[in-house]
């Protein structure tokens, strides 16, 4: 291990990490070089189809937007393709595992990168959260079509009230399902993933094969029906109510919410260390993912805005709600939708929590977190700690908070995280122009600047208690990065962590 002069006073949260050593940290790497664009677009489209098009779209439409949640999809679109370009541009020049923490520690610094750090918390483990209580839904859904019904005061948040399908309402205490299914999948991590793109195609397969079938006959079951559903669009954009709540104003509300079912793209960076050509195939992973999932969700919001009235969508189950309004004789077409569901967003939670593992892992292993967050598992080597601790906080998140709290919490997070993205993109660029770039985000500076004033502006949309939930939080982030971080950090105290990447054993080859 090589030692340098540590920094001392505010240089120590400037400290970074230098390109010439993420570069040998990733020359230095035996995780194996497997997947090609093919895997990295079916990876993306794994982890970006669930919570969005299953969960988050009715609320957005039943609260903000109504139907004109499509053109909220549009405005989410664009926002995340600055992101995703950003990315791109990051992934090809600095083609390492860490994703936006490793891109952060080496453009901005060590300060920046705790930042990221935490707000990945909330895009990674919240996000596991928001997509285990959608799955709940499903499975409540499920479950009720062939006579097993759970008490619904188990099925739901903490204090909420809610309206059951008889017209009775009742206060909901703990969603059991949602907790559960962490746990499990937390378990399942813990004890390790074998060789998976395979089975990450097929999963992936369903899921689209599930989608495209819900556009195909509910688009069908429209067009048949169309006089009818048709006045379901009726008004396109509803008059505005309140403050975010439909008009134009809602539509920019809703976009704030929809953005949830972007977050999944950049699970691509992630993977730099297992790309055949990291340089070439990563941008079209992102990009390829980010294309297809976009078309794909304006089809679903299109279809179901038609097939159900938008403000019977506030329900973690939003598609379930729209195949059962289609009558008995499609009662089967309506349970191979919630199990296609289901699969999917089981795949979806098992991800994002291994990717949550991924940054607490690399965060310990930088000294900004304590080592125990990096221990490996002697017998099913994997940082076992760390995964059951993330499936602990990501139970209760799921079985005690309203989904549209965890997801809103989740948006503001993910928005701050792109921003500093295209941010950093904007610093190498100017710091070092010498570096050799896969690929480049186009219309360079107005991209990234565009990117990160309509990140800001989306997440200003969120309500007040939202924002400041997410100003808490950060002000906790910070205090524990300056009792324990800045006087912890290998880097800072002059330790170059050269060689010492984890081995491919280390960690559970990624799962979608």
């Amino acid at each position: 291990m090589a030692e340098t002069k540590p920094a001392t006073g505010l240089n120590r949260i400037f400290a970074r990490k230098s390109v010439a050593q993420i570069m040998s940290e990733n020359e230095k790497s035996e995780l194996k070089r497997t997947l090609g664009p093919v895997n990295l677009v079916l990876l993306g489209i794994g982890c970006i189809i669930g919570a969005g098009i299953f969960v988050r779209t009715g609320n957005a439409a039943a609260l903000h937007a109504g139907p004109a949640v499509m053109l909220s999809f549009v405005v989410a679109g664009l926002v995340c393709a600055c992101a995703g370009l950003c990315y791109a541009e990051l992934s090809s020049t600095l083609p390492v595992s860490g994703s936006a923490y490793t891109y952060s520690y080496t453009t901005l610094g060590e300060f920046a990168a705790w930042i990221m750090g935490a707000l990945l918390l909330l895009e990674y483990g919240l996000a596991a959260s928001v997509v285990a209580v959608g799955w709940s839904g499903y499975v409540v859904s499920l479950l009720g079509d062939f006579g097993l019904v759970i008490p619904p005061e188990f099925t739901g948040p903490m204090n909420h009230m809610t309206t059951l399908k008889d017209g009775t309402s009742l206060t909901t205490l703990f969603n059991v399902p949602a907790f559960l299914v962490t746990l499990v999948l937390a378990a399942l991590l813990t004890l390790g993933i074998s060789e998976s793109s395979q089975v990450n195609n097929v999963i992936v397969a369903i899921k689209v094969t599930v989608i495209l079938a819900f556009i195909i006959i509910g688009g069908y079951k429209v067009l048949t029906h169309l006089p009818e559903l048709s006045q379901n669009w009726v008004p396109f954009i509803p008059p505005n109510e309140s403050e975010g709540k439909f008009g134009l104003e809602g539509v920019f509300r809703a976009a704030s919410i929809v953005f949830f079912a972007y977050i999944g793209f950049e699970a691509v960076s992630t993977a730099g260390q297992e790309a055949k050509d990291p340089k070439k195939d990563m941008p079209i992973g992102i990009i390829g993912s980010l294309l297809v999932c976009t078309i794909l969700y304006m089809l679903v919001a299109a279809v179901l805005t038609l097939m159900v009235n938008y403000r019977d969508l506030n329900v973690p189950d939003p598609v379930a709600v729209a195949v059962d309004s289609m009558g008995s004789q499609w009662a089967w077409f309506a349970m191979t939708i919630k199990a296609g569901a289901i699969i999917g967003l089981t795949s979806v939670i098992l991800v994002l929590m291994y990717g949550q593992t991924r940054i607490f892992y690399a965060m310990a292993r930088d000294g900004l977190l304590p080592t125990i967050f990096s221990r490996v598992h002697p017998k099913f080597q994997t940082p076992w700690i760390n995964t059951l601790l993330v499936g602990i906080i990501v139970a209760f998140a799921a079985g005690l908070f309203d989904i549209n709290v965890l997801g809103d919490v989740t948006s503001v997070g993910t928005l701050a995280a792109f921003a500093i993205v295209c941010i950093s993109v904007m610093w190498l660029r100017q710091s070092r122009p010498d570096l050799p770039r896969g690929f480049k985000v186009p219309f360079y500076p107005i991209l990234p600047i565009f990117g990160i004033l309509s990140c800001l502006g989306l997440i200003f949309t969120v309500e007040q208690k939202v924002l400041a939930f997410f100003a808490y939080f950060l002000i906790g982030a910070i205090v524990v990065y300056f009792v324990y971080g800045m006087w912890n950090s290998k880097l800072a105290k002059g330790e170059m962590i050269l060689g010492h990447e984890p081995r491919a054993g280390d960690l559970p080859h990624k799962l979608d």
